[in-house]
């Protein structure tokens, strides 16, 4: 494998880790909010993941883009 091809197959796994990374963060933050697995005050609850929500819609957007660039552009040689 050549050096392009290289990075094209890391930004192409990278690409998938990000992707999989938000389930992580929208995960996290359903804990947090929906059950009694962490033992502290609601409002705290809160404080941690309406930011884990919304770094997790922020990265949704980058994953789109990122998948758009690495999976459905030509490559260009």
């Amino acid at each position: 494998m050549n050096r392009m091809s290289t990075r094209r197959l890391y930004d192409k796994v990278m690409t998938i880790v990000g992707t999989l990374m938000i389930f992580f963060y929208f995960g996290l933050a359903s804990v947090l909010l929906f059950t009694d697995a962490v033992n502290a005050e609601k409002t705290l609850k809160v404080i941690f993941a309406v930011p884990l929500l919304l770094y997790g819609c922020y990265r949704i957007v980058l994953s789109y883009q990122k998948i758009r660039e690495n999976f459905f552009e030509e490559e260009e040689e």
